[in-house]
């Protein structure tokens, strides 16, 4: 009687070496197609499985919407770059077209309230650079002034920071103070001697908030610094 053989035990390929495998046999499936659509995946959402092919179709779809987010994000972008460039061009061309210090506080106030929603400005200066009386935007700098700004820079050349409702009465004392309080950019004003300060503010609590870059501040800050110099040698001449 013969003995009854024993079945051999069951083999499994290895995962890792499959996976090599069919990676340096990228045409494997080329006439094997209807393989494609018995392999199950794991859903990327659900706890279920999909065929390979409607899992391949769900990554694409999912690929071209990010890729057609970045490209909106990237329009966007442009599209905001575009504008901050002409708002800032159209600015720095009306200070360069003003005849004294006068005219270029009020291009200042002008141009940044229309065109970057500051509502209020204040060009606080050691003395008058014309020997006639001020007039805001353009302040004559005093001790007083000149502490609570360096306050608000706190080391800084440029910051933008909160501004109390006290500090602003001091500050901007031509223009009306918010509820409780507001913000500022404010920078120094050099040109190889110190010069003043430009105060920037909105009633709004975070429109400066202090996480903000200050480097159009600071870029504003030397166009101001250039033309206060130029404007004062153009009025000595003129004497």
């Amino acid at each position: 009687m013969s003995q009854t053989q024993a079945p051999e035990p069951r083999t499994t390929l290895d995962p890792e070496r499959v996976a090599h495998w069919l990676a340096r046999h990228p045409d494997f499936f080329v006439g094997r197609e209807g393989l494609l659509q018995q392999l199950k995946v794991p859903h990327p959402q659900t706890q279920g499985a999909i065929s390979l092919l409607e899992r391949l179709v769900h990554d694409l779809r999912e690929r071209a919407e990010t890729a057609e987010w970045r490209l909106e994000h990237l329009l966007e972008t442009a599209r905001h770059n575009e504008a901050q460039y002409q708002r800032t061009r159209s600015l720095i061309l009306a200070l360069l077209e003003a005849e004294n210090v006068d005219a270029l506080g009020e291009a200042l106030s002008t141009q940044l309230s229309e065109r970057f929603r500051t509502q209020a400005v204040a060009l606080w200066l050691d003395s008058p650079h014309d020997g006639s009386a001020v007039q805001p935007p353009q302040m004559r700098l005093d001790d007083s002034a000149r502490a609570t700004l360096e306050e608000l820079l706190d080391g800084h050349n440029s910051r933008c920071t909160q501004l109390s409702r006290e500090a602003w009465r001091t500050l901007l004392p031509h223009s009306e103070p918010p509820e409780s309080s507001g913000s500022c950019a404010v920078t120094r004003l050099t040109m190889g001697e110190p010069l003043g300060y430009l105060l920037l503010a909105s009633q709004e609590s975070e429109h400066f908030r202090a996480t903000l870059d200050t480097l159009f501040t600071d870029y504003l800050g030397e166009i101001v610094a250039r033309l206060l110099i130029r404007l004062d040698t153009e009025h000595a001449r003129r004497d």
